[in-house]
């Protein structure tokens, strides 16, 4: 929903009415995955997907017969009848499409204050009910310290908080099933649980062109980006326009005092063993998901030397991407940057990194890690 907010803060202020589609379930091979929405006001306009294309028109009309209604819908998209020019999905897989209007004054007040907590970076679950016993698109807001909001029980509404808080912990999106009344190890009610995290966290260390370009396709990946360097002339605003910071600080002892946790990533492109040598010790101590390092093979050879002398294990210095990034033949700090990203995408994913015209099987991977890159 991150990507909607500028419109749905703009319907809300003109008290447009609008249905919301959320993709809530994924089998097989899919665009995009549980989470993914898109939005359709009562005048038609159109924002956000939920498949890349194949199956918006469909959605399109489900919600414009949501906001008629006032009821919510559940629609499933298979692979698509080319005969009959149904709507489905090419790549072969299934989802499942939970279509809820707001056009009550209440609901899209509720939406708001929700989009008001995205915004602000509070993490951040909302439970919905997408099929069972219990009412249909009901939704029950949770936060780490209150919830707000029901799913008609009592019980339900206690058993989904807890699992929702656990998600949340996690950064996880996904589905749960329980009795009518909050039962554990029963299907009576497919509660779909949609997490809301911060941005993970892209720290971008050596204030140097090949910076400015990975900070820029960071923030367009959807991290929030810092660009980290010890020289005061180079770790200035005017060079890392796009950067949500900019700290001016030895790498290693930044690294020390900021939060990093399982869904950052690690960029260092700092080309110095003063400032290469303490930083990647200090970043092996944490439990970041990446860590990428710049540098020719004679330099990486000499730094997993220089790591060694300072006490880092092998099993440590095998988390290391050095020399960072993919094979692309990439020649330009632009060019450095997207390589740097393809690898990134590959780490969460865990795809190949060969070329899809090589390979069989799925084209979209399950995804491996949190984060936005997903």
């Amino acid at each position: 929903m991150r990507e909607l907010l500028s419109e749905l803060s703009g319907w809300h202020a003109a008290g447009t009415p609008f249905a919301l589609a959320t993709v809530v379930a994924v089998r097989g091979s899919a665009p995009r995955a549980p989470g993914a929405v898109m939005a359709v006001t009562a005048t038609g306009q159109v924002a956000g997907s939920v498949s890349g294309g194949c199956v918006e028109s469909d959605v399109y009309e489900v919600a414009t017969e949501a906001l008629g209604t006032g009821r919510a819908q559940l629609r499933t998209y298979g692979i698509s009848d080319d005969e009959a020019f149904g709507a489905g999905l090419t790549c072969g897989g299934t989802i499942d499409v939970l279509v809820r209007p707001f056009t009550e004054e209440a609901d899209r007040d509720r939406l708001r204050e929700l989009v008001d907590l995205i915004s602000a970076g509070e993490p951040v679950a909302v439970a919905t009910v997408v099929s069972g016993a219990a009412p249909q698109g009901a939704r029950r807001t949770v936060l780490a310290d209150r919830a707000a909001g029901t799913l008609g029980d009592a019980g339900l509404d206690a058993a989904v908080t807890d699992d929702a808080r656990g998600l949340l912990a996690q950064g996880l999106t996904g589905s749960v099933r329980y009795g009518a009344h909050g039962e554990r190890r029963m299907q009576d009610v497919t509660v779909f649980v949609d997490v809301h995290a911060p941005p993970p966290r892209m720290l971008v260390f050596g204030a140097i062109d090949h910076a400015a370009a990975t900070a820029r396709i960071g923030s367009f990946l959807g991290y929030r980006v810092t660009v980290c360097d010890a020289r005061p002339a180079f770790a200035t605003r005017e060079r890392f326009p796009t950067a949500d910071e900019v700290v001016c600080a030895w790498p290693h002892t930044y690294l020390e005092s900021t939060p990093v946790d399982g869904r950052t990533v690690v960029c260092v492109l700092t080309h110095d063993p003063k400032f290469d040598v303490p930083l990647l010790a200090a970043a092996l101590r944490t439990p970041a998901a990446y860590i990428g390092v710049m540098g020719s093979r004679r330099t990486h050879a000499d730094r997993l030397e220089r790591l060694r002398e300072t006490g880092v294990g092998e099993a440590a210095l095998a988390r290391l991407a050095s020399p960072v990034g993919l094979d692309l033949g990439a020649r330009t700090p632009e060019e450095t940057a997207v390589s740097i990203a393809a690898e990134i995408i590959q780490h969460h994913w865990g795809g190949t990194g060969r070329p899809l015209a090589e390979l069989s099987g799925a084209i979209h991977h399950t995804r491996r890690r949190p984060g936005p890159v997903a």
